[in-house]
């Protein structure tokens, strides 16, 4: 599989072609303006030659002494050097090829032939001349074209090159353009529509992840984050859910509590309060039927109080229930709220309860003060398991009820107490009242029988 390139190599390769080609572009048209120069430079060397050869004619025509003769022989010497060797430094130098360096040897072979001419004792005469100088003149001016032609080419690869820059210059624009928007903008705008729908509260967006460069970095970054962030708000979501039902099975079992609370606080006999206790404890467990048993003091014997939708076979049949004779009823000291399976079999312990199609039952001891009083037992006709809160509840509610049946019995106590102590107190005052009226006839007697004496 080929490596993606970063983003940075990307720009960096894109950029560095583009210089790479600016610069040839540069170069390149530095060297025809090198050229250019150094070819108009030339002309110009070669203008002085014309001019050089008219003025060397017109010294010879008008008799001057052999030094300016020979001086202006050197000059035209020296310019032939010039222009065969070139200076960098002007710059100067003639744009060769075949046809210019052929013009420039005849004019070269041309001036060899004519030099010694014009450096002879004996005078040139004024038309011969002018004919020597005509001819030279004619082939640099051929030398000369040769130049302009180079020159004209030059010139028109310095346009072409121009206008090859212009087109380089907006095709870079565009790669340049083209380069961001693929690389930069484009990803930026992915990023910056993931980041809104986050900011609605849409934790599943996810970008598209394309390769191995920065953004696609950015984006597998942005993923991993938007997929925590759905995670953590998902969690808390549940956390929230989880809380809410827990305070809601907190706020039921204080609604329940509070409303038996209220029921037992205001019940005036104990039938009353365990009938209303067994339907209250029945809807708020959801349970088929609830049976309330009290023990007597030794726990050998449970009585039914109360019960609320508890068959009425099974309620005749268990109305006094010896202990170990069945499942209800068989609570040791230290026992506490258990879920018991009830099995479809001829047992003794659960014959009553599987025939009634009973399948769980929930034994909840009843207590005071660490001594047990009784039982509540609650039948299902399917599985059930308690939670700890449940439990609790259950243990909560019989505590209440043991401690409101304990607060009946000292009210019956009480009354019972106060009875005695009326019926005591009316035996009192009629024992003082026939000891009075005994006394009173006593005395009656004694005086009857003194009467009677005398």
């Amino acid at each position: 599989m080929q490596a993606t390139r970063s983003l940075s190599q990307k720009l960096i390769r894109t950029g560095t072609a583009l210089l790479v080609v600016a610069l040839m572009s540069i170069g390149l048209t530095l060297w025809v303006t090198w050229q250019l120069e150094g070819g108009a430079a030339a002309v110009n060397e070669a203008g002085r030659m014309r001019m050089q050869t008219w003025r060397l004619s017109s010294t010879v025509m008008s008799g001057a002494p052999a030094v300016e003769v020979l001086n202006l022989v050197s000059n035209f010497d020296s310019s032939l050097d010039l222009l065969r060797a070139g200076d960098p430094s002007r710059p100067l130098f003639v744009p060769w090829d075949d046809n210019t360096r052929a013009q420039f040897d005849k004019v070269e072979a041309l001036w060899k032939v004519q030099r010694g001419q014009w450096l002879q004792e004996s005078a040139v005469g004024g038309a011969e001349s002018l004919q020597i100088a005509a001819t030279l003149v004619e082939a640099i001016d051929r030398f000369v074209l040769t130049i302009e032609q180079q020159m004209s080419r030059f010139t028109a690869i310095l346009n072409l090159f121009q206008f090859v820059m212009m087109a380089l210059a907006i095709g870079a624009a565009v790669v340049m353009l083209f380069t961001g928007y693929l690389y930069v903008i484009n990803p930026l705008a992915h990023l910056r529509e993931g980041l809104r729908k986050v900011e609605s509260g849409d934790f599943a967006t996810r970008v598209e992840v394309e390769g191995q460069d920065e953004f696609s970095q950015v984006a597998a970054g942005f993923n991993g984050m938007a997929q925590r962030l759905q995670q953590m708000y998902e969690g808390l979501e549940a956390q929230v859910e989880a809380k809410t039902r827990h305070i809601e099975a907190q706020r039921s079992r204080i609604e329940a509590l509070y409303e038996v609370s209220a029921f037992l606080a205001r019940a005036d006999s104990i039938e009353e309060l365990s009938k209303g206790f067994a339907q209250r404890v029945r809807g708020v467990m959801k349970a088929d039927a609830v049976a309330v048993r009290w023990s007597d003091e030794a726990n050998q014997r449970y009585l039914m109080l109360a019960s609320d939708c508890f068959p009425q076979d099974m309620m005749e049949e268990e109305r006094s229930l010896l202990a170990g004779a069945c499942a209800c009823g068989n609570l040791r000291p230290d026992a506490t709220t258990r879920v018991i399976p009830i099995h479809a079999h001829a047992a003794a312990p659960m014959r009553h309860c599987a025939k009634a199609g009973y399948e769980s039952l929930v034994s909840v001891p009843i207590r005071l003060q660490q001594r047990l009083i009784g039982e509540v037992d609650l039948f299902f006709r399917s599985p059930v398991s308690l939670r700890p809160d449940e439990v609790e509840l259950l243990d909560a509610l019989a505590s209440h009820l043991a401690s409101a049946l304990e607060g009946l019995r000292a009210a019956a106590l009480e009354r019972e107490a106060a009875v005695g102590e009326e019926r005591a107190l009316l035996a009192r005052e009629l024992h003082d009242s026939i000891a009075q009226s005994l006394e009173f006839l006593k005395i009656q007697v004694q005086l009857l029988r003194t009467a009677t004496h005398k």
